[in-house]
């Protein structure tokens, strides 16, 4: 999805930088969606792993990114990442725990379970149901 131009006078690091923040904010990023690890990033660009591993810390310095440990970089989310919205994701993570123990119950894999909650998500009513 990110193109770096080489001829560019853009340093590559602003390039996927500002590239990654336009995507967060027409929504092409979502709130909470994880980004490739900086090693693959770089990879998949050809670019060296500290020229990604730069604009992944100035995008967390803008607040637009974060990154938690070995679980990896995430766009920021207003409701996951503060401790002022702590009984609301205190409530998500029991219902994802309720969900998990379900799923593993029913013999579901991780892939199939995120497959159901994938599915649901697309379906703006399927909180109705």
């Amino acid at each position: 999805m990110l193109h770096i131009d080489p001829a560019s006078a853009v340093p590559p690091y602003e390039q996927v930088r500002t590239q990654i923040a336009a995507m967060i904010a027409d929504a092409a990023l979502p709130s909470g969606q994880k980004l490739p690890t900086v090693r693959q990033l770089a990879a998949d660009l050809g670019l060296a792993a500290n020229t990604v591993a730069r604009a992944y810390r100035e995008l967390e310095a803008d607040g637009v990114l974060t990154t938690q440990g070995r679980r990896g970089t995430f766009v920021h989310s207003s409701v996951l990442d503060t401790d002022e919205h702590s009984t609301q994701r205190g409530d998500l993570e029991a219902a994802a725990a309720a969900f998990t123990n379900t799923a593993r119950k029913r013999g579901l894999s991780l892939a199939e379970a995120n497959r159901l909650v994938e599915g649901a998500w697309a379906r703006p009513d399927a909180a109705a149901e």
